[in-house]
């Protein structure tokens, strides 16, 4: 999908208000960037009239652009078109339920001991909690044995 800036007189009223309103609202660079590419991408998906859109345009709009890009940048476009809708229109946003990421569940670096203690935890787990408590045992016996036989040479 093309990203250039289009030549329309209506998209080129507008286009100058949203880039103050990024601004203004504090957004970061990044996020001013990739609202201001939404933006542009919309514009050019639909000949520059993006004032009025239905919800099925979007939902088409959103379709095609999944086709070819990830979840991260639909999500981008939605938030940028949110923001115009609300911020340079200044019109009420009806979201719209079915543009939703698919949910995923990410293994954490760092265990909680929530996970440590249910009881469906993974088996390695289970198997590395029992040898780590098996050795901290047998450690501290051999500090205990080495420190009495210490104080008997003495």
């Amino acid at each position: 999908m093309n990203t250039s800036t289009p030549n329309d007189t209506q998209f080129n009223k507008y286009y100058p208000k949203h880039q103050k309103c990024l601004k203004l609202a504090g957004l970061q660079f990044k996020t001013i960037e990739a609202y201001s590419r939404s933006s542009r991408r919309i514009g050019n998906y639909f000949d520059c009239r993006i004032d009025n859109l239905t919800s099925d345009q979007l939902l088409d709009y959103f379709n095609e652009l999944l086709k070819g890009h990830s979840w991260s940048t639909v999500k981008l476009d939605l938030y940028g078109l949110k923001f115009f809708y609300s911020r340079v229109l200044n019109k009420t946003w009806d979201d719209i339920p079915q543009v939703k990421p698919p949910k995923t569940t990410r293994i954490p670096d760092i265990l909680s001991i929530k996970t440590y203690s249910t009881p469906h935890r993974p088996k390695w787990i289970k198997n590395k909690i029992e040898f780590s408590a098996s050795f901290i045992h047998q450690f501290t016996l051999l500090i205990d044995f080495g420190a009495s036989f210490m104080a008997s040479q003495k």
